[in-house]
């Protein structure tokens, strides 16, 4: 039965490539405002999943659902029209333009049906998206590349809310940052999360600060699920035997 309460469900994902199976029937559930951490080592099949829920690959078999009406999406531009938006670790920003700029980069806001870019209104309307989530940056105006590391994911991460995005990914999203920077980041992603209006999921590595910040995590290896639960209800010793049995099975 579908729940029209779940912001986006995956059931029993596959993905083959050729004579590799990536997944092996996945499934997951989102509700409205909850955050989801998918932990696993590279090339366990997270990244996989990720371009399967933001459209970018296909599944082999399985069904997903958004609101409880299952969808198949064509592309990425076709997810995105659900409001399901992805910031990739390389955040497709350009580091010579603009924060405005980039952060209406392909969707240019014109003087009515001329050629002209409407820089006013970007600024503007850039200026006020910032804000509105709590992003801080010397101005808008200012080169993305004099950005610090995470001042640039926060901008990306604003360009996809300010998208009106309903569920966002976030793959790796505090990879090589120091504590301050991830830190920074982290407040982001609990300012989004208390707006109730954003659903999150964020692959990661680090299992500490995720149990810290999702709300419940899935454990991903050779592309099945070896485990899901609540963040409160789990630890990090718990997570790190799973992966020490997975070791110990692979050696045998």
């Amino acid at each position: 039965m579908s729940d029209t309460n779940h912001a986006l469900e995956a059931r029993n994902i596959t993905k083959r490539f050729g004579r590799v199976q990536a997944l092996h029937g996945i499934s997951l559930t989102l509700k409205p405002g909850e955050m989801l951490g998918i932990l696993g080592d590279n090339g366990a099949g997270k990244s996989t999943l990720m371009k399967i829920l933001s459209g970018y690959h296909a599944p082999t078999t399985g069904e997903l659902l958004v609101k409880g009406e299952q969808v198949e999406f064509t592309s990425v531009d076709h997810a995105r029209s659900f409001g399901i938006e992805c910031v990739y670790q390389d955040l497709a920003l350009v580091n010579t333009l603009s924060v405005y700029h980039n952060m209406f980069l392909n969707r240019e806001v014109r003087h009515g049906a001329s050629p002209f870019l409407n820089h006013k209104e970007m600024r503007e309307r850039a200026a006020a998206a910032l804000e509105d989530i709590g992003v801080n940056v010397p101005s808008v105006d200012e080169e993305v590349g004099m950005l610090s590391g995470g001042q640039r994911q926060a901008i990306a991460i604003a360009r996809a809310v300010s998208s009106n995005a309903r569920v966002l990914l976030l793959d790796e999203p505090l990879a090589a940052m120091g504590a301050r920077e991830a830190g920074m980041i982290i407040a982001l992603i609990e300012r989004l999360k208390a707006r109730g209006d954003v659903s999150l999921i964020m692959i990661a590595h680090n299992y500490a600060q995720t149990l810290d910040v999702a709300d419940k995590v899935m454990m991903v290896q050779r592309g099945t699920c070896t485990f899901e639960g609540r963040s409160a209800d789990t630890s990090v010793l718990e997570l790190l035997d799973i992966v020490k049995r997975e070791y110990r099975a692979a050696a045998q």
